[in-house]
């Protein structure tokens, strides 16, 4: 798989049916490794590891309804109270973040109502700090690493 430009993390990996899977710490069972999946998995043990929010308040990959369709957010970083504290969008490397991608997220947001936004290609990534009252978002250099006291 491609070097990302995230720090070099411990996988576990096994092959099945001529397929290669990466265990995920949060869903607890190997998935098929695909280049979105490892985005994913890079991307959770820099929570984890680097920002140090607990693998007891992360979600990977659920539904949710957006107006009359079902979509899945890739993961979901809870509050203490339940909360949505970030939605990450990750995106295979091959593919471009575009303005495409952050209304993706917007339009996820407008249902979860997460603090932070970040999209991720495993190569590029973007931390956005909402703005509810004048509905927007601003860029950051990175995101807030965890806060027991956050709510």
């Amino acid at each position: 798989m491609q070097q990302l430009h995230f720090k070099q993390y411990s996988f576990r990996f096994k092959k099945q049916e001529a397929k290669t899977l990466i265990f995920d710490s949060v869903r607890k069972k190997f998935m098929v490794l695909t280049p979105e999946e490892w985005v994913r998995q890079h991307c959770v043990h820099f929570l984890i590891n680097e920002l140090n929010y607990p693998l007891s308040l992360i979600n990977v990959e659920k539904q949710i309804k957006l107006h009359d369709t079902t979509k899945r957010y890739d993961i979901v970083i809870f509050n203490s109270d339940g909360s949505i504290h970030l939605i990450v969008e990750c995106k295979a490397p091959k593919i471009k973040i575009s303005q495409e991608t952050f209304d993706q997220i917007a339009r996820y947001n407008h249902v979860l109502k997460a603090q932070y936004l970040m999209v991720t290609n495993g190569l590029e990534h973007y931390y956005c700090n909402m703005d509810f009252e004048n509905e927007r978002y601003s860029f950051l250099e990175a995101l807030p690493p965890y806060n027991s006291n956050q709510s």
